[in-house]
């Protein structure tokens, strides 16, 4: 251990900048274990629950990448996340309330060709955003041509039309 110490130092008083440059190395391998274990969902979805991992992950390694934190407890640290991330996600696959919980449900913006105000205030939507998603999903701005439109919990606008 005192080698591995030795090439990369072992707080943030011993690292020069070849010492950083090896951790910087270790670190980039790290991340891309753990995001290629976690799997696609880490950096592939757009919701809360994907989003807080990434920032907290990142956040993390970095402390282990400057010496600011001790090097192997931090990359412990990370792996019980993204483990903690798996469980998470596995037993909201099982659990759709738990899943509710942690990733947010959609909502419902357009029914049958009408706008659901109260649905567009919830979700801090505005008749420009909504217009927006009509246009990028092929359909006309005309709401009475689409049989739904829901806030996704990706922040994603989806457009089913009629």
């Amino acid at each position: 251990m005192e080698a591995i110490y030795g090439l990369i130092g072992s707080d943030a008083d011993t690292i020069v900048w070849w010492r950083m440059s090896i951790r910087a190395i270790l670190i980039f391998l790290v991340a891309l274990t753990l995001v290629r274990f976690g799997g696609k969902r880490i950096f592939g979805k757009k919701t809360s629950f994907d989003i807080v991992l990434g920032v907290i992950l990142g956040s993390i390694l970095s402390r282990a990448l400057t010496a600011n934190a001790r090097f192997f407890p931090t990359i412990a640290a990370a792996a019980t996340l993204v483990l903690l991330h798996m469980l998470f996600a596995a037993i909201a696959f099982r659990i759709r309330r738990f899943g509710h919980l942690i990733k947010g449900k959609e909502i419902q913006l357009v029914e049958e060709g009408e706008i659901r105000w109260d649905a567009m205030k919830k979700g801090r939507i505005t008749r420009h955003d909504l217009t927006e998603a009509l246009r990028i999903s092929g359909s006309t701005p005309n709401y009475k041509g689409v049989k739904s439109a829901y806030l996704e919990r990706s922040w994603d606008i989806s457009v089913i039309k009629e």
